[in-house]
């Protein structure tokens, strides 16, 4: 296929797209309530929580790049050794990190330190196999129709 990498680019979109729009459904679920527009684009641009869209994304496009070009092409063995490192870091590195951060700012609002720090969240196990079945699926999807 003459425009492969635009398919592979679709899938990885698509892919973050949906895990992004169920989070803003669960938002608006727990809410009870319309977002505003703030929190809407927040929902989008937000890290963490249920489903992980890092996952979704690179689960899209690895999938992807296995139905056009085989298991072990070098495009696809590349793109799972990216998305196992993005994974890992986001289920690992930076799950600890939010919540190293979040008992930071417990001892900041104790006194202990001069100002609450970002907290930015990584996933769990569950958001990370949500995320890979919606990348799964938009993978298989988008290699068969393109």
């Amino acid at each position: 296929m003459e425009y492969e990498g635009i398919g592979g680019l679709l899938a990885f979109v698509l892919g973050w797209l949906l895990a992004q729009t169920g989070k803003l459904i669960g938002d608006m679920i727990s809410v009870r309530r319309p977002l505003t527009f703030k929190e809407v684009v927040d929902c989008f641009v937000r890290s963490g929580g249920m489903p992980s869209g890092h996952t979704a994304s690179f689960v899209a496009l690895i999938t992807f790049f296995a139905i056009k070009n085989g298991l072990f092409a070098n495009i696809t063995v590349l793109a799972l050794a990216m998305g196992i490192i993005v994974i890992y870091d986001a289920v690992n590195v930076r799950y600890a990190v939010g919540e190293q951060g979040k008992m930071l700012n417990v001892m900041a609002m104790d006194g202990k330190l001069k100002k609450k720090l970002k907290v930015v969240e990584g996933h769990t196990v569950p958001q990370a196999i949500v995320g890979g079945l919606i990348g799964l699926m938009v993978g298989i999807i988008t290699g068969c129709v393109l």
